[in-house]
């Protein structure tokens, strides 16, 4: 079942150590077949070395395992919430990349500072508030999602001009078109946190003007992008 996208769901987990994002078992990507309403993603806590295509565990949008031999990746919950939230959304990953989670962890967005976040980011990427303690007890993983939602829809984001956010004191999520589209955002998360660090820690008031946000974000993703190659914007 879905053996293309477990294919692509298990070169993503692979992708997110091979770059570093991820070491031990602390990430994990997922791709969800729209038409069929099933969501493939990482096995919980299995190492990244040594991984295959067929370790990937099959789930519907309520979290019932469909097909796998093992438990589904702990974040599941939250997977599920930011696709049933965001129909744009084909992937997601989370991981616990140190640049980004250390922003997360002082409870910080990222600011939109340079051209290098505005040209994947369009905005701040954003940090969710506090997670209730009760939900913390009862649904975590679930309310996860829910914050992110949240925190989306209240400063007005458009999740697909700026595919990531922050979770407060746990570390950032990013999403795409498929798997991959959302490692490649993670990635370029991780960058773009590391790099805002050290301008923040430079010039703590730096800001950057708002018409060269717009022009290096369009010149990739607006309706007369012209960065790069006919039908590729990277």
């Amino acid at each position: 079942m879905l053996e293309e996208v477990k294919e692509r769901v298990c070169a993503a987990n692979l992708a997110l150590a091979r770059e570093g994002l991820a070491i031990l078992t602390w990430g994990n990507a997922s791709e969800i077949d729209r038409e069929r309403g099933l969501v493939v993603i990482k096995p919980s806590g299995v190492p990244y070395d040594g991984m295959k295509p067929s370790d990937m565990v099959v789930v519907d949008l309520d979290g019932k395992v469909v097909e796998g031999n093992y438990r589904p990746s702990s974040d599941t919950p939250t997977h599920l919430v930011l696709y049933k939230a965001f129909p744009s959304l084909g992937g997601v990953v989370h991981t616990h990349s140190a640049h980004a989670t250390a922003w997360a962890q002082a409870g910080r967005s990222i600011p939109n500072i340079g051209t290098t976040h505005a040209d994947t980011f369009h905005d701040d990427v954003p940090v969710t508030g506090e997670i209730p303690s009760d939900r913390i007890r009862d649904a975590y993983e679930e309310a996860t999602g829910d914050a992110v939602v949240e925190t989306i829809h209240r400063l007005g984001i458009d999740p697909v001009a700026t595919p990531g956010a922050l979770v407060a004191h746990h570390g950032p999520f990013t999403w795409g078109r498929d798997a991959a589209d959302a490692v490649e955002h993670a990635v370029i998360l991780e960058e773009v946190a590391k790099i805002a660090l050290l301008s923040v820690a430079l010039n703590p008031a730096i800001q950057m003007n708002r018409d060269l946000i717009e022009k290096h974000y369009s010149r990739k993703h607006g309706p007369k992008a012209y960065y790069g190659q006919k039908g590729n914007s990277k």
